[in-house]
């Protein structure tokens, strides 16, 4: 019988496809739902469900994007047939997402047993929330926002991409919130640092979902809770991202700070009260 059943599939689907790409922690927020269903955060089959749903939002970044990624990958191959073709920007963005990945894919590797064990609880989570509505704020008002996507670089790649171990390593700093922090530290719009943000996750989010599919299978989740939690992600997730690009580019991230520090203070207090289990 299955850990998770169709019902709390298409709920915690629907919080994933919302949160996953806003700066507010999608695996906390799923941990945080779970927690008040009675669905124990900790366990390996509930961890490997989280990261295989995760795949139907990347899947509306496909779709969203797909005019990009075509151009992407058409350069790219391009550059691997004619030495020329090789300056493009597009061509050296699609190996900069690449070599950017390299970070989040060995760091996971070597700390799965922590990740899924002491820094899945909900403290953590509580914790990193509002650390990270600080660096947030910061990274919003140090940024000079005054660099746009085509002035990324190497360099950027890199340290957004690994930006990304934050989030891996303490759920509740947001994988989406640590990437556009770092990219606007580093002086890019917000536009452009949620663009990034995006592409970076594709490999990452999809490698990670497909890895744990196997686990989420054979450790106690059934086949038609994870169709229907990826699905209704993938769905609302396609909204979400359309919303967000509209909104960073005419407003700051002050709204999602407060939000974070909010929902951080609040998991702290149920927690205290014994409400729900860390």
């Amino acid at each position: 019988m299955s850990v998770i059943s169709v019902g709390q599939a298409i709920v915690l689907g629907a919080v994933e496809g919302v949160t996953e790409f806003l700066p507010v922690s999608s695996t906390g927020h799923l941990k945080i739902v779970e927690g008040l269903m009675g669905i124990p955060v900790d366990d390996h089959a509930v961890v490997g469900f989280s990261a295989v749903i995760q795949v139907g939002a990347i899947a509306a970044v496909l779709v969203y994007f797909f005019k990009d990624i075509v151009r992407i990958l058409s350069a790219w191959g391009r550059g691997l047939r004619d030495r020329e073709e090789r300056y493009h920007h597009d061509y050296k963005f699609a190996w900069w997402v690449i070599y950017a990945t390299i970070p989040i894919v060995l760091v996971g590797l070597a700390a799965k047993p922590l990740i899924q064990g002491p820094l899945a609880s909900l403290w953590v989570v509580a914790g990193s929330l509002i650390a990270g509505s600080g660096v947030m704020w910061a990274a919003d008002q140090l940024g000079r926002h005054k660099r746009g996507e085509d002035d990324t670089s190497f360099k950027d790649a890199m340290l957004v991409g690994s930006s990304q171990i934050l989030a891996l390593l303490f759920p509740g700093f947001s994988r989406s919130g640590a990437t556009m922090s770092t990219a606007l530290l580093l002086d890019l719009d917000r536009v452009a640092a949620t663009r990034l943000s995006f592409f970076l996750g594709i490999p990452a989010l999809t490698g990670a979902g497909l890895y744990e599919l196997k686990d989420a299978l054979g450790a106690g989740v059934g086949a038609a809770p994870l169709a229907a939690g990826t699905l209704v992600s993938f769905v609302v997730a396609y909204a979400s991202i359309a919303w967000l690009l509209k909104f960073v580019a005419k407003h700051s991230f002050n709204a999602f700070v407060i939000y974070r520090i909010v929902v951080g203070v609040l998991l702290f207090g149920l927690l205290g009260a014994g409400v729900i289990s860390s």
